[in-house]
């Protein structure tokens, strides 16, 4: 059974910098996309970043030039760096993938962001 687990959310004043991490396990195949997602109170829950199998990554334009989304090296781990935080990054950030012949994504339980200004 897949599982996705995220850590790395926390605490941050403005400008600061935080670090999440992402593992994907259960599963011998490599992931096709893994993305960070995040939902502020009161808000839809939106794409921040997400990165393919490739290599190839986008991001919302409200991140661009300050988070950056990497592969680790480990099996289905991904990273997002978080820089020039601002209050507004404040949410809760989910994990989400997906793997050839999956039918649907598969979601991890969240972490909580919080940036003060």
């Amino acid at each position: 059974q897949v599982r996705v687990m995220e850590s790395g959310g926390g605490l941050a004043q403005a400008g600061g910098s935080l670090r999440l991490s992402c593992v994907a396990s259960g599963t011998m195949f490599t992931f096709n996309t893994m993305g960070w997602y995040r939902q502020a109170p009161e808000k839809q829950r939106e794409l921040v970043a997400a990165i393919t199998r490739g290599g190839t990554t986008n991001y919302c334009d409200s991140v661009k030039g300050r988070f950056t989304i990497s592969r680790g090296n480990a099996p289905n781990t991904v990273y997002l760096q978080m820089n020039n935080l601002k209050p507004e990054d404040t949410a809760v950030y989910y994990c989400s993938t997906n793997f050839a012949g999956s039918t649907g994504d598969y979601w991890g339980q969240g972490t909580q962001v919080t940036v003060s200004s």
